[in-house]
């Protein structure tokens, strides 16, 4: 089955430390590490939409890379800015012409989204964005890269989840830098 003939899928990819944060107390990401094994042009290949929460995307949707960073992070930085880019806000009215605004209707918006032809769409985050998509059952895939490292405060990945959520997990990736790719989908049974 090719990515045309099957549904589109919402995919939360990100990078966590063992302990479950997906930042450092002051927003770092420094512990990140960026491993061309991970192949994450691949990922990138198979999206054609990032959904953002607005300080996601004030903070990364526009990103430009340094100078002195790696000819690799550069080229995910220019594919990441080809994709479609949404931003969820409840609070902001507009946004740059890069991106489009969706204040309210996610279910309705994001059901949109997944019926149109196309590639699969990556939930970027934040956290509280990926907690709404979570409880409103629009995540389709979990696509974690757990890095070797304990932070022991930051921000967590999972908040405010009240009810279980049962994953199968459907793949498992090692990597030589010591992450370790955990790929979950819903567990419907």
């Amino acid at each position: 089955m090719t990515i045309n003939e099957r549904a589109t899928r919402v995919i939360l990819d990100l990078a966590v430390t063992l302990d479950g944060f997906i930042e450092g107390p002051k927003g770092e990401v420094d512990w990140c590490i960026m491993d061309p094994e991970m192949d994450f042009t691949n990922f990138l290949n198979q999206i054609d939409t990032i959904l953002y929460g607005r300080k996601s995307y004030d903070l990364w949707g526009q990103y430009i890379p340094k100078n002195e960073d790696s000819d690799t992070e550069k080229e995910i930085w220019k594919l990441v800015h080809s994709k479609e880019k949404y931003v969820f806000s409840r609070t902001k009215k507009e946004t740059d012409n890069r991106a489009i605004l969706i204040n309210d209707n996610i279910v309705e918006e994001v059901n949109k989204l997944k019926k149109n032809p196309g590639r699969d769409i990556w939930l970027y985050g934040g956290s509280s964005l990926i907690t709404t998509f979570i409880k409103l059952g629009l995540v389709d895939e979990f696509r974690l890269s757990v890095h070797p490292v304990i932070l022991g405060q930051g921000k967590p990945l999972f908040i405010d989840i009240k009810e279980r959520v049962n994953l199968r997990l459907i793949d498992t990736k090692r990597f030589s830098s010591g992450v370790v790719q955990l790929c979950y989908q819903l567990n419907e049974e």
